[in-house]
């Protein structure tokens, strides 16, 4: 892994309910010790990362067959086992178990995706890497909440590189937790020892987003980034 990219990953050295348990530490509206110009908080791949399943099967299989294994709102195709990896699960156990309910010809399809699976990153948004540069000279301290494994990311560092700008990233497969969780919000204030309260909370899916809100967080539905630099600026940031 590259050098530089060693600090996009923050190590959990803690358990969760180590982390949580007791009461929250900041509740008024001085600044932040670990953050003093504010946080972001971005959600990985949703708001910084250009991802495309699709690109795991494409020329493998015909599109309906590509369609109906990676469409989202099936509970029971590709995101199913993506879920469980990205929950901490081992590769080869989820897709074991997916083959049991499933049958082995749409496993099989699967086991294609995953063998793949480093395809689907193609890299930072366009505009991202310089928003992140925009970002630390306008005082603010970057971080990341990631919905995947360490494994893809080690995989891709190269092209991830630039978000070495986090200060520190919370990996759903390394905490059990991810982005439909409350927990893992909650997790990432706690371990990054920021404030809700001076925290702008990045991501595509408005769920996600009002999770944040929820938590006390300014949430930002953001698709692209120079929608996300347009909404960030009305806030008066500097970028």
């Amino acid at each position: 892994m590259a050098r530089q990219h060693q600090e996009f990953l923050q190590e959990s050295g803690q358990g969760v309910s180590d982390d949580l348990s007791g009461e929250d530490i900041f509740s008024d509206d001085r600044p932040d010790p670990a953050a003093p110009g504010g946080s972001i908080l971005f959600a990985l791949p949703g708001s910084l990362v250009d991802w495309d399943p699709r690109r795991a099967l494409v020329g493998q299989y015909p599109d309906g067959v590509v369609d109906m294994v990676l469409d989202p709102e099936d509970p029971w195709g590709f995101a199913c086992v993506r879920r469980q990896i990205n929950l901490g699960v081992d590769p080869k156990q989820a897709l074991a178990d997916y083959e049991t309910t499933q049958g082995p010809a749409v496993a099989w399809v699967v086991r294609v995706c995953l063998e793949n699976y480093t395809l689907t990153v193609k890299g930072l948004f366009p505009g991202a890497s310089e928003l992140l540069e925009d970002l630390c000279r306008a005082g603010l301290t970057l971080w990341g909440l990631s919905a995947t494994t360490r494994q893809l990311i080690e995989s891709v560092s190269e092209v991830l590189s630039p978000l070495s700008a986090l200060k520190g990233v919370l990996i759903s497969s390394q905490e059990h937790l991810d982005l439909s969780d409350s927990l893992f919000y909650r997790l990432a204030l706690r371990r990054f020892a920021i404030s809700p309260r001076h925290t702008i909370f990045v991501d595509a899916d408005p769920e996600h987003v009002a999770m944040a809100d929820r938590l006390g967080m300014e949430g930002i539905i953001a698709h692209d980034i120079s929608s996300l630099r347009r909404l960030l600026r009305q806030r008066g940031i500097a970028c």
